[in-house]
């Protein structure tokens, strides 16, 4: 599988300044006050961009939190797609598996409010993301090197799982810590690898 990210048109200079200065204005706002406090408005006048750059570039709030999870998300498919194992290639689908799932929820508990906003924008917007297909497609092919019956069925399962939602719920509302949370969706991935 390829990275995503490959193959795009070469940026401006000055396109890829204001692009880092709003992400990094966007990042350190979203940390401080959280992603639902932060307005467009507020983006702009901290990176010092003009209001218009920041909707051509971006479009909306959820634009910009999807743009701001790229990095992040093309880090953990570089480790998943050419790292070392067993989140990389080179041991066996089950473990590989369960590796991912434990990357995967770490990546959303540390950007839990940019990812719900990614997520949520519209309805059924994690479904229609790259990075979606990306997670789904490896479960997927993982699923079905172990020999798992309805590999793409398991696959939207386990997703469904770890949507930002979702690991909201567990880890605020009822208080579930990361690695206690992680110990029991590693498990359950293992059951997925199973027969039915």
């Amino acid at each position: 599988m390829p990275l995503l990210s490959g193959g795009a048109p070469k940026e401006r200079a000055d396109a890829t300044r204001n692009r880092l200065k709003v992400l990094a204005a966007a990042e350190q706002l979203f940390d401080a006050r959280g992603v639902a406090t932060v307005s467009m408005d507020d983006v702009a006048a901290a990176a010092g961009v003009g209001k218009g750059t920041l909707y051509r570039r971006f479009g909306d709030k959820s634009g910009l939190a999807a743009a701001l999870l790229d990095e992040r998300e093309s880090q953990l498919q570089a480790a998943m797609l050419t790292g070392p194992p067993p989140l990389g290639p080179g041991a066996p689908a089950g473990e590989r598996l369960t590796a991912f799932v434990g990357a995967y929820l770490a990546f959303v508990d540390a950007h839990l409010d940019v990812v719900a906003m990614s997520q949520t924008a519209s309805s059924g917007a994690r479904l229609r993301t790259g990075s979606h297909r990306l997670w789904r497609q490896h479960i997927a092919i993982l699923l079905a090197e172990a020999g798992t019956p309805d590999p793409d069925v398991r696959a939207g399962a386990l997703l469904a799982a770890l949507t930002a939602e979702q690991v909201r719920h567990w880890r605020h509302d009822e208080d579930r810590s990361l690695a206690d949370l992680t110990e029991a969706l590693v498990r359950m991935a293992r059951a997925a690898t199973g027969p039915p």
